[in-house]
């Protein structure tokens, strides 16, 4: 079942996603050279504990088979592309580095996630991080009330296909609201035009993962979490928690 939430209920996922966001700022601060993933999920599960908030990736298991997973972010490296375990190998000179954080405050979820260089940057990086991006913010406008969930996909889709970039197979955005996971998908691909129907009052984390090489393939590490590029290339996530409302989009994981 999909749940319209009120006002009252956007107003408390917005306060939820301010402490996602200022996770992930602090992330971001200091994550330079050497800094090693681990400690930079300490520094989220602190601002998210300092907060009064529940960490939603810690424990979280998708299946019976799956083990919990062990961090409060997922830092994801390289060619890793999403559900990255923050380990102790440092971050050297030029990594690109893709970091997802969720919150529950006071039983409301919010999902974030951003991307970007260790110090130095290729070009070929801020030019991957740069379309990512700007297919979310392609994403976030289709999100408006009489749109379908097909035009939100065909938005984000477009943008990473111009660039020449893969999409991450079988993976994609989703509703979220007291649960981290709720009705309906939002895939990063699609046909406008097609699928449910975006009314007042629902809530989608919206999440493009793109592949630098053009592959949509992917490979899991036996860690049974990480999910690599098929091809070696490079990878690229971000997303937001977005409301629908009257007025349309409103995003709700800003610091």
């Amino acid at each position: 079942m999909i749940e319209l939430k009120t006002a009252a209920g956007i107003a408390a996922m917005r306060a939820s996603g301010r402490v996602t966001a200022q996770a992930l700022a602090a992330v971001r601060e200091a994550a330079v050279p050497g800094a090693r993933p681990v400690d930079l999920d300490e520094i989220a599960a602190k601002v998210v504990a300092d907060a009064g908030g529940r960490a939603l990736f810690l424990g979280y298991r998708p299946t019976p088979g799956t083990g919990p997973f062990p961090g409060v972010t997922c830092i994801s490296v390289n060619d890793a592309v999403v559900h990255g375990i923050p380990g102790t190998r440092p971050l050297a000179d030029g990594d690109l580095v893709s970091v997802d954080c969720g919150t529950d405050l006071d039983g409301w979820c919010s999902d974030a996630a951003i991307s970007f260089v260790v110090g130095t940057a290729d070009p070929a990086d801020r030019a991957l991080i740069g379309t990512t991006t700007a297919a979310l913010e392609a994403g976030i406008a289709a999100a408006r009330p009489g749109a379908r969930i097909g035009d939100v996909a065909a938005a984000i889709g477009r943008v990473g296909r111009t660039a020449g970039h893969g999409i991450l197979a079988d993976h994609g955005g989703h509703g979220i609201g007291r649960a981290m996971h709720e009705p309906p998908s939002v895939p990063n691909e699609g046909r406008p035009g097609r699928g449910m129907v975006l009314r007042p009052g629902l809530v989608l984390a919206i999440e493009p993962m793109f592949l630098a090489g053009g592959c949509d393939g992917y490979r899991p590490d036996p860690d049974g979490w990480t999910l690599r590029t098929a091809d070696g290339s490079r990878a690229a996530h971000v997303e937001h928690t977005v409301a629908v409302t009257e007025d349309g989009p409103v995003v709700l994981t800003l610091p």
